[in-house]
Protein backbone atom coordinates (compact mmCIF):
# COMPACT_ATOMS: atom_id res chain seq x y z
CA UNK A 1 0.00 0.00 0.00
CA UNK A 2 3.13 2.61 0.54
CA UNK A 3 3.96 2.27 -3.31
CA UNK A 4 0.96 4.05 -3.37
CA UNK A 5 2.12 7.10 -1.46
CA UNK A 6 4.06 9.80 -3.38
CA UNK A 7 7.37 10.06 -1.48
CA UNK A 8 8.17 12.97 0.59
CA UNK A 9 11.54 14.03 -1.49
CA UNK A 10 9.73 13.73 -4.84
CA UNK A 11 6.40 15.62 -3.82
CA UNK A 12 5.81 16.66 -0.46
CA UNK A 13 2.51 18.25 -1.33
CA UNK A 14 1.51 15.03 -2.90
CA UNK A 15 2.53 13.19 -0.05
CA UNK A 16 0.96 15.14 2.01
CA UNK A 17 -2.96 14.89 -0.17
CA UNK A 18 -2.09 11.13 -0.98
CA UNK A 19 -1.90 10.78 3.19
CA UNK A 20 -4.83 12.64 3.35
CA UNK A 21 -6.87 10.45 0.96
CA UNK A 22 -5.21 7.13 1.42
CA UNK A 23 -5.67 6.66 4.68
CA UNK A 24 -9.14 7.62 4.68
CA UNK A 25 -8.67 10.79 6.81
CA UNK A 26 -10.72 13.23 4.61
CA UNK A 27 -12.25 13.81 0.93
CA UNK A 28 -12.93 16.73 -1.30
CA UNK A 29 -16.70 17.74 -1.46
CA UNK A 30 -19.29 18.50 -3.84
CA UNK A 31 -18.68 21.95 -2.91
CA UNK A 32 -16.04 23.39 -3.59
CA UNK A 33 -13.10 24.14 -1.29
CA UNK A 34 -15.00 22.53 1.61
CA UNK A 35 -13.80 18.72 2.78
CA UNK A 36 -15.66 15.42 4.11
CA UNK A 37 -13.93 14.43 7.52
CA UNK A 38 -14.00 10.78 7.12
CA UNK A 39 -14.55 8.48 10.18
CA UNK A 40 -11.01 7.73 10.48
CA UNK A 41 -9.97 11.28 10.66
CA UNK A 42 -12.82 12.57 12.83
CA UNK A 43 -12.28 9.84 15.48
CA UNK A 44 -8.60 11.58 15.73
CA UNK A 45 -10.05 14.99 15.74
CA UNK A 46 -12.93 13.65 18.31
CA UNK A 47 -9.79 13.23 20.55
CA UNK A 48 -7.71 16.33 20.42
CA UNK A 49 -11.68 18.23 20.94
CA UNK A 50 -11.95 15.85 24.31
CA UNK A 51 -8.65 16.51 25.35
CA UNK A 52 -8.53 20.22 24.72
CA UNK A 53 -12.12 20.70 26.44
CA UNK A 54 -11.11 19.07 29.57
CA UNK A 55 -8.14 21.52 29.84
CA UNK A 56 -10.44 24.42 29.02
CA UNK A 57 -12.91 23.61 31.79
CA UNK A 58 -10.00 22.50 33.80
CA UNK A 59 -9.31 26.30 33.83
CA UNK A 60 -12.72 27.76 34.46
CA UNK A 61 -13.93 27.74 30.81
CA UNK A 62 -17.58 26.84 29.84
CA UNK A 63 -19.40 26.00 26.32
CA UNK A 64 -21.61 27.74 24.93
CA UNK A 65 -23.32 28.33 21.03
CA UNK A 66 -23.84 31.41 19.14
CA UNK A 67 -25.21 31.63 15.69
CA UNK A 68 -23.82 31.25 13.15
CA UNK A 69 -25.01 34.00 11.19
CA UNK A 70 -23.90 37.85 11.49
CA UNK A 71 -26.16 40.89 10.42
CA UNK A 72 -23.61 42.53 7.98
CA UNK A 73 -24.11 45.58 10.60
CA UNK A 74 -21.74 44.21 13.00
CA UNK A 75 -18.76 44.01 10.94
CA UNK A 76 -18.77 47.59 10.50
CA UNK A 77 -18.43 48.48 14.00
CA UNK A 78 -15.36 47.60 14.60
CA UNK A 79 -13.09 48.58 11.74
CA UNK A 80 -9.92 46.94 11.64
CA UNK A 81 -11.65 43.66 11.99
CA UNK A 82 -14.02 43.82 9.29
CA UNK A 83 -10.64 45.01 7.13
CA UNK A 84 -9.26 41.91 7.78
CA UNK A 85 -12.13 39.43 6.87
CA UNK A 86 -14.21 41.44 4.06
CA UNK A 87 -12.82 39.58 1.50
CA UNK A 88 -13.22 35.95 2.84
CA UNK A 89 -16.55 36.33 3.94
CA UNK A 90 -19.75 34.02 2.54
CA UNK A 91 -22.56 36.37 1.83
CA UNK A 92 -26.53 35.62 2.64
CA UNK A 93 -28.87 37.86 0.48
CA UNK A 94 -32.15 36.21 -0.05
CA UNK A 95 -34.32 33.19 2.28
CA UNK A 96 -36.30 31.48 -0.28
CA UNK A 97 -36.03 29.47 -3.33
CA UNK A 98 -38.72 28.88 -6.16
CA UNK A 99 -39.78 27.24 -9.02
CA UNK A 100 -39.36 29.30 -12.09
CA UNK A 101 -41.97 26.89 -13.53
CA UNK A 102 -39.43 25.16 -16.41
CA UNK A 103 -38.45 22.86 -14.24
CA UNK A 104 -35.32 24.67 -12.80
CA UNK A 105 -35.17 25.92 -9.14
CA UNK A 106 -34.31 29.74 -8.45
CA UNK A 107 -33.70 32.14 -6.24
CA UNK A 108 -37.01 34.18 -4.96
CA UNK A 109 -36.21 37.71 -5.76
CA UNK A 110 -38.81 38.91 -3.75
CA UNK A 111 -37.24 36.97 -0.59
CA UNK A 112 -34.64 39.86 -0.24
CA UNK A 113 -33.33 39.99 3.38
CA UNK A 114 -33.28 43.89 4.72
CA UNK A 115 -29.72 43.21 6.37
CA UNK A 116 -27.49 40.40 4.52
CA UNK A 117 -25.81 37.91 6.75
CA UNK A 118 -22.17 37.11 6.90
CA UNK A 119 -22.20 33.11 7.71
CA UNK A 120 -19.15 33.34 10.33
CA UNK A 121 -15.98 33.49 9.35
CA UNK A 122 -14.56 34.36 13.31
CA UNK A 123 -17.51 35.49 15.94
CA UNK A 124 -16.35 37.72 18.37
CA UNK A 125 -19.18 40.37 16.84
CA UNK A 126 -22.06 38.57 17.67
CA UNK A 127 -20.71 37.58 20.81
CA UNK A 128 -20.01 41.20 22.19
CA UNK A 129 -22.89 42.29 20.79
CA UNK A 130 -24.82 39.40 22.96
CA UNK A 131 -22.28 39.96 25.96
CA UNK A 132 -23.95 43.90 26.20
CA UNK A 133 -26.84 42.07 27.59
CA UNK A 134 -24.59 39.74 30.08
CA UNK A 135 -22.47 42.51 31.31
CA UNK A 136 -23.64 45.41 33.90
CA UNK A 137 -21.73 44.94 37.02
CA UNK A 138 -17.77 43.87 37.85
CA UNK A 139 -19.81 40.95 39.76
CA UNK A 140 -20.70 39.60 35.91
CA UNK A 141 -17.18 39.35 35.17
CA UNK A 142 -14.82 37.46 34.03
CA UNK A 143 -16.83 35.65 31.37
CA UNK A 144 -15.20 32.60 30.08
CA UNK A 145 -16.59 31.19 27.32
CA UNK A 146 -15.97 28.87 24.81
CA UNK A 147 -17.32 27.74 21.79
CA UNK A 148 -17.00 24.51 19.14
CA UNK A 149 -18.13 25.12 16.08
CA UNK A 150 -17.32 25.28 12.33
CA UNK A 151 -16.66 28.55 10.18
CA UNK A 152 -15.98 29.80 6.14
CA UNK A 153 -13.52 31.89 5.06
CA UNK A 154 -14.25 31.68 1.42
CA UNK A 155 -10.54 30.93 0.82
CA UNK A 156 -9.37 30.81 -3.35
CA UNK A 157 -6.46 28.21 -2.56
CA UNK A 158 -7.42 25.22 -0.74
CA UNK A 159 -5.90 22.02 0.84
CA UNK A 160 -7.87 19.33 2.85
CA UNK A 161 -7.31 20.53 6.61
CA UNK A 162 -4.63 23.22 6.06
CA UNK A 163 -6.91 25.99 4.10
CA UNK A 164 -10.49 25.21 3.60
CA UNK A 165 -13.59 27.35 3.09
CA UNK A 166 -15.38 25.61 6.12
CA UNK A 167 -13.51 24.15 8.93
CA UNK A 168 -14.09 22.99 12.14
CA UNK A 169 -12.45 24.87 15.53
CA UNK A 170 -12.87 25.91 18.81
CA UNK A 171 -12.92 29.87 19.42
CA UNK A 172 -12.49 31.45 23.46
CA UNK A 173 -14.28 34.53 23.89
CA UNK A 174 -13.55 35.99 27.66
CA UNK A 175 -14.54 39.13 29.12
CA UNK A 176 -12.12 40.90 32.20
CA UNK A 177 -12.10 43.92 34.52
CA UNK A 178 -9.11 44.92 34.10
CA UNK A 179 -6.39 44.96 31.32
CA UNK A 180 -4.08 42.89 33.29
CA UNK A 181 -6.83 39.93 34.22
CA UNK A 182 -7.32 39.72 29.82
CA UNK A 183 -3.27 39.52 29.03
CA UNK A 184 -3.01 36.82 32.14
CA UNK A 185 -6.06 34.81 30.64
CA UNK A 186 -4.16 35.36 26.49
CA UNK A 187 -1.18 33.75 27.91
CA UNK A 188 -2.86 31.09 30.02
CA UNK A 189 -4.13 30.17 26.60
CA UNK A 190 -1.03 30.49 24.75
CA UNK A 191 0.38 27.81 27.14
CA UNK A 192 -2.23 25.37 27.44
CA UNK A 193 -2.15 25.28 23.35
CA UNK A 194 1.34 24.53 23.76
CA UNK A 195 1.14 22.24 26.67
CA UNK A 196 -1.36 20.13 24.38
CA UNK A 197 0.73 20.53 21.16
CA UNK A 198 3.48 18.82 22.78
CA UNK A 199 2.63 16.85 24.90
CA UNK A 200 -0.63 15.19 23.04
CA UNK A 201 0.28 15.97 19.48
CA UNK A 202 4.48 14.93 19.81
CA UNK A 203 4.88 18.32 18.32
CA UNK A 204 7.47 20.81 19.42
CA UNK A 205 6.24 24.32 19.18
CA UNK A 206 7.82 27.71 19.68
CA UNK A 207 5.86 30.31 21.94
CA UNK A 208 5.73 33.94 20.24
CA UNK A 209 4.40 37.27 19.85
CA UNK A 210 3.36 37.67 16.04
CA UNK A 211 4.38 41.03 14.28
CA UNK A 212 2.14 43.90 13.96
CA UNK A 213 1.61 42.70 10.40
CA UNK A 214 0.91 39.24 11.73
CA UNK A 215 -1.91 40.20 14.85
CA UNK A 216 -5.25 39.30 14.25
CA UNK A 217 -7.51 41.69 12.97
CA UNK A 218 -8.69 44.02 15.97
CA UNK A 219 -6.08 42.91 18.49
CA UNK A 220 -3.60 44.93 20.16
CA UNK A 221 -1.46 41.72 20.45
CA UNK A 222 -1.65 38.28 18.90
CA UNK A 223 0.15 35.48 20.62
CA UNK A 224 0.51 32.38 18.69
CA UNK A 225 2.68 28.73 18.45
CA UNK A 226 4.47 27.83 15.80
CA UNK A 227 5.83 24.49 14.52
CA UNK A 228 7.77 22.60 12.37
CA UNK A 229 6.97 20.68 9.22
CA UNK A 230 9.09 17.90 7.80
CA UNK A 231 9.94 20.14 4.73
CA UNK A 232 11.05 22.92 6.64
CA UNK A 233 7.76 25.08 6.29
CA UNK A 234 6.29 26.69 9.28
CA UNK A 235 2.76 25.84 10.23
CA UNK A 236 0.90 28.23 13.07
CA UNK A 237 -0.95 25.51 15.24
CA UNK A 238 -2.69 27.75 17.28
CA UNK A 239 -3.47 31.90 18.36
CA UNK A 240 -4.21 33.60 21.29
CA UNK A 241 -5.42 37.13 21.19
CA UNK A 242 -5.54 40.58 23.74
CA UNK A 243 -8.21 42.42 22.29
CA UNK A 244 -7.79 45.40 24.92
CA UNK A 245 -11.40 47.51 24.79
CA UNK A 246 -12.09 47.54 20.81
CA UNK A 247 -15.13 45.22 20.71
CA UNK A 248 -16.21 46.68 24.09
CA UNK A 249 -16.01 50.00 22.70
CA UNK A 250 -17.64 48.80 19.05
CA UNK A 251 -20.45 47.49 20.70
CA UNK A 252 -20.83 49.74 23.40
CA UNK A 253 -20.41 46.63 26.84
CA UNK A 254 -19.71 48.45 29.77
CA UNK A 255 -19.58 47.67 33.45
CA UNK A 256 -19.37 49.49 36.74
CA UNK A 257 -16.48 48.73 38.91
CA UNK A 258 -16.14 48.38 42.74
CA UNK A 259 -15.41 52.47 42.63
CA UNK A 260 -18.60 53.08 41.03
CA UNK A 261 -17.21 53.99 37.85
CA UNK A 262 -17.83 52.72 34.01
CA UNK A 263 -15.60 51.59 32.46
CA UNK A 264 -15.36 49.49 28.96
CA UNK A 265 -14.75 45.70 29.34
CA UNK A 266 -11.36 43.75 28.16
CA UNK A 267 -11.00 41.15 26.01
CA UNK A 268 -9.60 37.95 24.59
CA UNK A 269 -9.97 35.34 21.78
CA UNK A 270 -8.32 32.18 21.28
CA UNK A 271 -8.65 29.44 18.81
CA UNK A 272 -7.15 26.37 17.17
CA UNK A 273 -8.89 23.99 14.17
CA UNK A 274 -8.74 21.41 12.42
CA UNK A 275 -5.44 22.71 11.04
CA UNK A 276 -3.76 20.71 13.79
CA UNK A 277 -5.04 17.15 11.83
CA UNK A 278 -2.22 18.90 8.80
CA UNK A 279 0.02 19.34 11.63
CA UNK A 280 -0.25 15.75 12.97
CA UNK A 281 0.25 14.39 9.62
CA UNK A 282 3.01 16.26 8.64
CA UNK A 283 5.37 16.30 11.53
CA UNK A 284 5.64 12.71 11.93
CA UNK A 285 4.24 10.52 8.98
CA UNK A 286 6.77 8.90 6.58
CA UNK A 287 6.82 7.32 3.08
CA UNK A 288 4.27 4.06 4.45
CA UNK A 289 1.73 6.77 5.44
CA UNK A 290 0.24 7.96 8.36
CA UNK A 291 2.42 8.13 11.86
CA UNK A 292 -0.22 8.74 14.89
CA UNK A 293 0.91 9.97 18.66
CA UNK A 294 -0.65 6.97 20.60
CA UNK A 295 -2.47 9.20 23.35
CA UNK A 296 -4.28 10.99 19.90
CA UNK A 297 -4.78 7.47 18.15
CA UNK A 298 -8.44 6.02 18.44
CA UNK A 299 -7.50 2.81 18.04
CA UNK A 300 -3.97 2.16 19.71
CA UNK A 301 -3.18 -1.69 19.51
CA UNK A 302 -4.38 -3.91 16.71
CA UNK A 303 -4.19 -7.89 17.13
CA UNK A 304 -4.33 -9.85 14.06
CA UNK A 305 -4.29 -13.65 14.37
CA UNK A 306 -2.28 -15.98 11.87
CA UNK A 307 -4.13 -19.18 11.97
CA UNK A 308 -4.73 -22.07 9.97
CA UNK A 309 -8.45 -23.46 10.19
CA UNK A 310 -11.49 -22.74 12.91
CA UNK A 311 -9.30 -24.93 15.90
CA UNK A 312 -6.64 -22.57 15.46
CA UNK A 313 -8.66 -19.26 15.32
CA UNK A 314 -10.88 -20.45 18.28
CA UNK A 315 -7.59 -20.92 20.31
CA UNK A 316 -5.70 -17.46 19.65
CA UNK A 317 -9.39 -15.57 19.88
CA UNK A 318 -9.30 -17.08 23.82
CA UNK A 319 -6.21 -15.65 24.64
CA UNK A 320 -6.89 -12.79 22.67
CA UNK A 321 -10.19 -12.03 24.30
CA UNK A 322 -8.27 -12.05 27.72
CA UNK A 323 -5.64 -9.83 26.94
CA UNK A 324 -7.78 -7.34 25.32
CA UNK A 325 -9.83 -6.99 29.06
CA UNK A 326 -6.24 -6.38 30.80
CA UNK A 327 -5.67 -3.92 28.05
CA UNK A 328 -8.62 -2.26 28.15
CA UNK A 329 -8.63 -2.36 32.06
CA UNK A 330 -5.79 -0.21 31.73
CA UNK A 331 -6.69 2.20 29.33
CA UNK A 332 -5.71 1.50 26.11
CA UNK A 333 -7.99 1.00 23.17
CA UNK A 334 -7.40 -1.96 21.26
CA UNK A 335 -8.91 -3.74 17.90
CA UNK A 336 -9.00 -7.87 17.72
CA UNK A 337 -9.02 -7.44 13.64
CA UNK A 338 -10.13 -11.45 13.12
CA UNK A 339 -11.83 -11.04 9.34
CA UNK A 340 -11.85 -13.64 7.28
CA UNK A 341 -11.97 -11.24 4.34
CA UNK A 342 -8.45 -10.49 4.32
CA UNK A 343 -5.03 -11.67 4.21
CA UNK A 344 -2.75 -10.90 7.39
CA UNK A 345 -0.35 -9.26 4.57
CA UNK A 346 -3.27 -7.03 3.90
CA UNK A 347 -4.25 -6.33 6.96
CA UNK A 348 -0.45 -5.00 7.99
CA UNK A 349 -0.17 -2.60 5.24
CA UNK A 350 -3.70 -1.19 5.93
CA UNK A 351 -2.88 -0.32 9.64
CA UNK A 352 0.72 0.65 8.75
CA UNK A 353 -1.28 3.03 6.35
CA UNK A 354 -3.26 4.22 8.77
CA UNK A 355 -1.10 5.04 11.81
CA UNK A 356 -1.90 2.45 14.31
CA UNK A 357 0.53 2.71 17.02
CA UNK A 358 1.13 -0.67 17.96
CA UNK A 359 0.41 -3.94 16.08
CA UNK A 360 0.45 -7.36 17.64
CA UNK A 361 0.19 -10.73 15.37
CA UNK A 362 0.12 -14.17 17.27
CA UNK A 363 -0.18 -17.60 15.36
CA UNK A 364 -0.74 -21.57 16.67
CA UNK A 365 3.33 -21.45 17.23
CA UNK A 366 3.10 -17.96 19.12
CA UNK A 367 0.88 -19.52 21.78
CA UNK A 368 2.77 -22.88 22.56
CA UNK A 369 6.17 -20.15 22.87
CA UNK A 370 3.76 -18.29 24.70
CA UNK A 371 5.00 -15.29 23.19
CA UNK A 372 4.05 -12.58 20.32
CA UNK A 373 5.54 -10.55 17.63
CA UNK A 374 5.15 -6.77 18.24
CA UNK A 375 5.84 -4.08 15.83
CA UNK A 376 5.87 -0.44 16.63
CA UNK A 377 4.58 1.76 13.83
CA UNK A 378 7.05 5.07 14.24
CA UNK A 379 9.97 2.99 13.87
CA UNK A 380 8.57 -0.13 12.17
CA UNK A 381 10.62 -2.48 14.45
CA UNK A 382 9.26 -5.89 15.29
CA UNK A 383 10.50 -7.88 18.10
CA UNK A 384 9.11 -11.25 19.70
CA UNK A 385 7.85 -10.42 22.96
CA UNK A 386 6.77 -13.11 25.95
CA UNK A 387 3.15 -12.82 26.95
CA UNK A 388 3.86 -12.97 30.55
CA UNK A 389 3.07 -9.00 31.48
CA UNK A 390 2.46 -8.23 27.61
CA UNK A 391 -0.02 -6.08 28.81
CA UNK A 392 2.12 -3.65 31.01
CA UNK A 393 5.15 -3.46 28.66
CA UNK A 394 2.13 -2.65 25.72
CA UNK A 395 1.53 0.34 27.94
CA UNK A 396 5.48 1.13 28.50
CA UNK A 397 5.94 0.61 24.48
CA UNK A 398 3.02 3.50 24.09
CA UNK A 399 4.30 5.63 26.11
CA UNK A 400 7.58 5.51 24.66
CA UNK A 401 6.72 5.80 21.82
CA UNK A 402 4.66 8.89 22.36
CA UNK A 403 8.05 10.41 23.28
CA UNK A 404 10.47 9.52 21.17
CA UNK A 405 7.94 10.97 18.08
CA UNK A 406 8.40 14.23 20.63
CA UNK A 407 12.07 13.81 20.93
CA UNK A 408 12.40 13.14 16.94
CA UNK A 409 9.85 16.08 15.57
CA UNK A 410 12.28 18.28 18.38
CA UNK A 411 15.42 17.09 17.17
CA UNK A 412 14.64 18.52 13.54
CA UNK A 413 13.21 21.72 14.78
CA UNK A 414 16.49 22.76 16.38
CA UNK A 415 18.86 21.37 13.59
CA UNK A 416 16.64 24.15 11.35
CA UNK A 417 17.04 27.31 13.45
CA UNK A 418 19.08 28.91 11.94
CA UNK A 419 21.00 32.34 12.43
CA UNK A 420 21.41 34.57 9.41
CA UNK A 421 23.39 38.19 9.61
CA UNK A 422 23.06 39.09 6.13
CA UNK A 423 20.10 39.62 3.48
CA UNK A 424 21.99 37.12 1.15
CA UNK A 425 22.61 34.39 3.57
CA UNK A 426 18.72 34.47 4.78
CA UNK A 427 17.95 34.14 1.10
CA UNK A 428 20.25 31.28 1.21
CA UNK A 429 19.19 29.50 3.69
CA UNK A 430 15.66 29.49 2.87
CA UNK A 431 16.27 27.94 -0.74
CA UNK A 432 18.82 25.11 0.91
CA UNK A 433 18.16 24.39 4.78
CA UNK A 434 14.91 25.72 5.14
CA UNK A 435 13.17 26.11 8.59
CA UNK A 436 13.26 29.00 10.80
CA UNK A 437 15.67 32.07 10.67
CA UNK A 438 16.46 33.90 13.17
CA UNK A 439 17.19 37.43 12.11
CA UNK A 440 17.52 40.70 12.86
CA UNK A 441 14.40 43.37 11.59
CA UNK A 442 14.48 46.91 12.69
CA UNK A 443 10.88 46.50 13.81
CA UNK A 444 8.96 48.41 10.86
CA UNK A 445 5.84 46.92 9.27
CA UNK A 446 7.62 48.13 5.62
CA UNK A 447 10.78 46.12 5.80
CA UNK A 448 8.71 43.26 6.94
CA UNK A 449 6.29 43.53 3.84
CA UNK A 450 9.20 43.78 1.66
CA UNK A 451 11.04 40.76 2.64
CA UNK A 452 8.12 39.06 2.25
CA UNK A 453 7.42 39.92 -1.41
CA UNK A 454 11.19 39.35 -2.41
CA UNK A 455 11.19 35.69 -0.41
CA UNK A 456 7.93 34.63 0.50
CA UNK A 457 8.61 34.22 4.00
CA UNK A 458 6.79 36.15 6.89
CA UNK A 459 8.05 36.68 11.13
CA UNK A 460 6.17 33.52 12.09
CA UNK A 461 6.98 34.84 15.56
CA UNK A 462 9.19 37.25 18.11
CA UNK A 463 10.46 34.05 21.06
CA UNK A 464 8.93 35.02 24.60
CA UNK A 465 11.96 33.26 26.35
CA UNK A 466 13.98 35.71 23.47
CA UNK A 467 17.67 37.35 24.63
CA UNK A 468 18.11 40.96 24.02
CA UNK A 469 21.11 40.99 21.51
CA UNK A 470 22.39 44.30 19.63
CA UNK A 471 22.29 44.01 16.12
CA UNK A 472 21.48 45.79 12.75
CA UNK A 473 18.24 44.62 10.29
CA UNK A 474 18.94 41.99 7.76
CA UNK A 475 17.22 44.31 5.26
CA UNK A 476 17.48 47.76 6.04
CA UNK A 477 20.72 47.98 8.03
CA UNK A 478 18.92 49.47 10.94
CA UNK A 479 19.81 48.36 14.33
CA UNK A 480 17.89 45.88 16.60
CA UNK A 481 17.90 44.45 19.54
CA UNK A 482 16.64 40.62 19.28
CA UNK A 483 16.38 38.38 16.52
CA UNK A 484 13.09 37.70 15.09
CA UNK A 485 12.20 33.69 13.78
CA UNK A 486 10.96 34.41 10.01
CA UNK A 487 9.92 31.14 7.79
CA UNK A 488 8.08 30.38 4.75
CA UNK A 489 4.35 28.83 6.03
CA UNK A 490 1.85 27.42 5.15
Amino acid sequence: MSKEITSRQADYSQWYNDIVIKADLAEHSAVRGCMVIKPNGYAIWEKMQAVLDKMFKDTGHQNAYFPLFIPKSFFSKEASHVEGFATECAVVTHYRLKNDGNGNIVVDEAAKLEEELIVRPTSETIIWNTYKGWIQSYRDLPILVNQWANVVRWEMRTRLFLRTAEFLWQEGHTAHATAEEAIEETERMLHIYADFAENWLAVPVVRGRKSPNERFAGALDTYCIEALMQDGKALQAGTSHFLGQNFAKAFDVKFTGKDGKLDYVWATSWGVSTRLMGALIMAHSDDSGLIIPPKLAPIQVVIVPIYKGEEDLSRISSYVNELTMRLKGLGVSVKYDDRDTQRPGFKFADYELKGVPVRIAIGGRDLENKTVEVARRDTKVKQTVPQEGLDIYIVKLLEDIQQSMFNKALAYRDEHITKADSYEEFKELLDTKAGFIAAHWDGTPETEQKIKEETKATIRCIPLDNLLEDGVCIYSGKPSIQRVLFARAY
